[in-house]
């Protein structure tokens, strides 16, 4: 007897459960990733480096993608070197102007996943530091990050992303890199935030460690080579990323619906050594 009315509770909560995902609307059934090949892409900073990279990849996946930067030379010939019109579209804009932000996104119109990438570094210790530099940097990653936020609403579509990008050094700070670790540390801040706010819209981080990019060539010159097979010799990895080796991140972050509120780091374990 007891053992039938045990087997009665069973069937009838499997009935439930199986009720539960069938009809209700807050829980999905199948898949649980937002594809991309029928999905629009803004990329922030998509005319290299990891932005060029990240355009690459949603490419490869199907979708259309949206290049922003300032020089309209590199994004028109990233747009050739890639898959070219009708599926990359190019806007100059200067994303630290709210004015600029504004404009963008009333010609992006609706779209589905936001990722911003670029901006600069600096490296000046605490004492040296050039305080109109230090303002410039913080409007270029945070402020820029809000204003892009802001400004997305009414346009991002339901169920898509925002995905910002920070860098090891707020989890790593070094010397003479405070102003690099606060200007990263705090994306992670504001990612948190927005998650709660914006739901459910997801929102997330990515933190890259030593990447390949351009921007070695300007920091580093000459001495880059050098400096990587040094840098190498100390990831468990054995090598330096590349711009695809982050985009899969990004990548991640857009199909994966589950996923909000995050800081993604792909370093190649440079956080461990």
């Amino acid at each position: 007897m007891i053992a039938a009315i045990m087997q009665m509770h069973k069937l009838d909560i499997k009935k439930k459960l199986k009720g539960a995902y069938q009809g209700n609307n807050m829980m999905r059934k199948g898949d649980n990733t937002m594809k991309l090949n029928t999905s629009k892409v803004v990329v922030v900073g998509g005319s290299s480096g990891i932005g060029r990279g990240v355009a690459t990849a949603v490419l490869e996946r199907g979708a259309s993608v949206v290049l922003v930067g300032r020089s309209r030379d590199k994004l028109n010939d990233t747009s050739k070197a890639l898959a070219g019109p009708p599926r990359v579209k190019t806007i100059v804009a200067d994303v630290t102007r709210e004015e600029d932000v504004v404009r963008m996104f009333a010609e992006v119109g609706s779209f589905d996943h936001l990722v911003v990438t670029g901006g600069v570094a600096t490296g000046a210790s605490i004492g040296s530091m050039d305080l109109n530099a230090a303002r410039a940097l913080i409007e270029n990653k945070l402020i820029a990050a809000i204003a892009l936020a802001k400004h997305s609403l009414g346009k991002l579509r339901v169920g898509g992303s925002i995905t910002f990008s920070s860098g090891i050094s707020g989890d790593r700070p070094t010397p003479g890199g405070c102003l690099n670790a606060a200007a990263a540390a705090s994306l992670g801040g504001l990612t948190r935030a927005l998650a709660v706010e914006l739901g459910p819209t997801r929102v997330n981080v990515v933190s890259p460690g030593w990447v390949d990019t351009p921007v070695w060539d300007t920091l580093a010159g000459e001495a880059k080579t050098g400096i990587w097979e040094q840098m190498a010799r100390r990831l468990p990895v054995r090598r330096i990323g590349s711009a695809a080796d982050v985009a899969l991140a990004y990548v991640f972050l857009m199909e994966s619906e589950f996923t909000t509120g995050t800081i993604l780091h792909i370093d190649g374990g440079q956080a461990l050594v």
